[in-house]
């Protein structure tokens, strides 16, 4: 790599605090959270605390396993996040058409339940709004198709096919629509221009009411943290759209190599991802236009993004195809600097966050010192080994986001209530504390950092146990499933925003020359 005179971005100057929580853990009567009136309360609960930023998963649409990290888009947004209030006001539902969904849990999210409930549903809307277009508060639906139109309707397509061929992954579809080109000739798509419509309308949807939310966010000094994984999943628009961006046969259009990482204290097999590896190479040629698209769309929706597996750019660990795991593989040669120098060229002002996670090589840090991104710290890591330990505070960087656990932990609370009592006791004696809090004590312990930013999972301010974590890497089932009710919430403000906002101002988190507000 070579060195360049300065960090290439510099955006982290200022001290604050924000809340880690996907939007489908909000309370609601349809299985699953929306962007509707609890989101927006949410959002008021943060300013009123003191709050800068929310962080949220991808947003995309999600597919086997429910992980909003394996969507079917880079682009696309999750239409199960659609509030179907509006719907019913504007006449594309009646609430009679509601009722199964207004029978499933609230909480947690039973994604069974809402692929089978919700689906029917939305496609309804869509279909009285072809035959019928009604006025939407979201603009023009013509002009979002065109605005939209790189990603748009390939990724409709590719679901429009998904339906027809009974959900299974383009690689199992018929020749003619496994090859793009082919597909987007075929007699077919004529045929399935309703199913094309109904996932452009959804789009519009989603992106209409998620624009009016990061409005509301805006208004209140919140600032939205998206998030990138560095790979794509196989069954996606982007990999059969695309097939010359990634490492595929190109006589059968399957992956040659696959993403993962190589055995570790953790794991003796390593952690086999299978997710197509890019040719990057041809990103180079084309000036990673394709991913600056990506980065454009995911900067249209949020103001600061953070991009999974960061050491990925430097290298990565690629395993032959159809390997039973991730023991046999090779370390090979990212984009580096080099893909950071065209972000920055597109994109002057960027906020990113670098998930700099896991077994950092001397490359991999020189790679995030060159970028100037700021890394990521969590408190969990920090014990049980000496104080030489990266993740323990008095080692932390002020170019850094401090959690006390991410979405791929336990709880604050479950984490120690599992740990052995050695640990334990390195917790209690560090912080000065008996323990009784944990959750508490970690909070606290972040705003105290030097960190510039700590965000804390929501689970965590509500002191929650492991019946609450989110997700659990490696389990195949029962992620992403955790809801909160709106009597936490209201329990929260009740008795934490005080305490909140005086931590804020001890630590200098509170928003700049910015009153509390009255909510």
């Amino acid at each position: 790599m070579s060195p360049i005179s300065a960090p290439l971005f510099n955006w982290l100057d200022h001290r604050a605090a924000g809340v880690l929580l996907h939007p489908t853990s909000f309370p609601g009567p349809h299985g699953i959270g929306t962007l509707n009136a609890n989101a927006v309360r949410f959002l008021e609960f943060l300013a009123k605390a003191g709050f800068s930023y929310w962080q949220v998963c991808p947003l995309g649409s999600t597919g086997y396993g429910n992980s909003p990290y394996q969507s079917f888009s880079a682009f696309a947004g999750n239409p199960y996040l659609i509030d179907l209030e509006p719907l019913l006001a504007a006449g594309l539902l009646q609430r009679n058409e509601l009722v199964k969904l207004e029978r499933l849990p609230t909480d947690r999210v039973d994604f069974g339940a809402i692929w089978q409930e919700k689906w029917p549903v939305l496609f309804t809307a869509a279909e009285r709004f072809q035959k019928k277009p009604v006025a939407l508060p979201y603009g023009d639906f013509a002009e979002f198709c065109a605005a939209q139109s790189a990603w748009l309707e390939d990724y409709a397509y590719f679901l429009a096919l998904k339906d027809h061929f009974s959900g299974r992954p383009w690689w199992e579809w018929p020749a003619e629509q496994r090859n793009f080109e082919k597909a987007a000739k075929a007699a077919l798509r004529r045929t399935l221009a309703p199913k094309i419509f109904a996932h452009q309308f959804l789009q519009y949807l989603f992106f209409g009411q998620w624009r009016q939310l990061r409005a509301r966010a805006a208004k209140l000094g919140i600032e939205v943290v998206g998030d990138v994984p560095i790979f794509v999943a196989l069954d996606s628009a982007d990999v059969w759209a695309n097939p010359d961006l990634f490492l595929l046969d190109p006589a059968t259009r399957r992956p040659t190599f696959v993403a993962g990482v190589p055995p570790d204290y953790f794991s003796a097999d390593g952690q086999l991802w299978g997710n197509p590896l890019y040719d990057w190479p041809a990103h180079q040629r084309t000036g990673y236009a394709w991913w600056l698209r990506r980065m454009a769309a995911t900067f249209d929706l949020c103001d600061v993004v953070r991009i999974d597996h960061f050491r990925g750019f430097e290298s990565y660990w690629a395993v032959p195809a159809g390997a039973p795991n991730a023991r046999k593989g090779t370390w090979e040669l990212g984009p580096g600097v080099d893909f950071f120098r065209a972000v920055r060229a597109a994109f002057p002002a960027a906020k990113i966050i670098a998930e700099d996670l896991g077994v950092l090589t001397p490359e991999v840090i020189a790679l995030r010192e060159a970028t100037g991104l700021p890394g990521m710290a969590i408190t969990q890591f920090a014990f049980g080994g000496d104080a030489k330990n990266l993740y323990l505070p008095h080692n932390h960087a002020a170019n850094c986001v401090l959690y006390p656990g991410t979405h791929d932990n336990d709880t604050s609370r479950g984490w120690y209530a599992a740990l052995d009592e050695k640990t334990r006791d390195h917790v209690r004696r560090y912080f000065r504390i008996g323990g009784a809090e944990i959750a508490w004590d970690f909070i606290r312990a972040a705003f105290a950092s030097p960190c510039r930013l700590a965000i804390i999972p929501l689970q965590d301010l509500l002191s929650l146990d492991s019946a609450a974590r989110f997700n659990i890497p490696g389990k195949p089932d029962g992620n992403w499933e955790w809801r909160y009710q709106p009597d936490q919430l209201e329990n929260l403000d009740r008795n934490s925003t005080a305490y909140l906002r005086e931590l804020g101002e001890l630590y200098g988190r509170l928003p700049e020359e910015k009153p509390a507000l009255k909510l």
